[in-house]
């Protein structure tokens, strides 16, 4: 893991978690664009059917406040970046 990625938050990381970066051994997917931009998000034993669809990832700070999400989706089958598709009810 390179020192940029050590730098990074995760997804869903506590914000009083003292270690709030990645973790040795997962697996973690760059979240480009919209409200979670810059965050990773852990995918570490998701199948490759979640790996293709994306996710709707729970987020105050998107269009529709506390319990939108936010959807994102694999910008290349084998890219490790997933783009920001717009916020969901």
């Amino acid at each position: 893991m390179d020192e940029l990625m050590r730098q990074r938050r995760v997804y869903g990381a506590d914000h009083d978690d003292p270690h709030p970066g990645p973790r040795p051994g997962h697996d973690y997917r760059e979240l480009v664009g919209g409200p979670l931009d810059g965050l990773l998000l852990d995918v570490t034993g998701w199948s490759e059917t979640a790996l293709r669809e994306g996710a709707g990832l729970v987020t105050e700070i998107g269009a529709y406040g506390p319990g939108g999400r936010a959807e994102y989706g694999p910008r290349s089958i084998d890219g490790h970046q997933w783009d920001w598709r717009g916020d969901v009810r």
